[in-house]
């Protein structure tokens, strides 16, 4: 019974961390400039990982695998923020101005 209510969260977790995913690329596609589609790739897509992540780490055979993915998680949310920091600052650097409403 437990291994069956763990199955089912941990694979509702995952295509729920899958979703974010797709929004996340939805946001990429969609939004008008660098600054909008940074914010929509890495805030879905750390909440989308951080949920696959957990659902991974429900079907772990111990709490010593479950903890390194978490860690791994960890990782990739600081990877993640500095990438998108670096690339905001190259852009504006590059003088290319935020989007502003009423522009196309």
């Amino acid at each position: 019974m437990i291994t069956t209510v763990s199955a089912a969260v941990s694979s509702m977790l995952c295509v729920a961390g899958a979703l974010f995913f797709v929004a996340g690329t939805i946001g990429l596609l969609r939004f008008p400039d660098v600054y909008t589609r940074l914010h929509a790739l890495t805030k879905a897509d750390n909440l989308g990982l951080g949920l696959i992540a957990l659902g991974v780490a429900i079907q772990s055979p111990s709490w010593m695998v479950g903890l390194k993915v978490v860690l791994i998680w960890i990782l990739a949310l600081v990877a993640s923020a500095t990438a998108c920091n670096l690339i905001a600052n190259a852009a504006l650097h590059g003088r290319i101005r935020p989007w502003q409403t009423g522009e196309r």
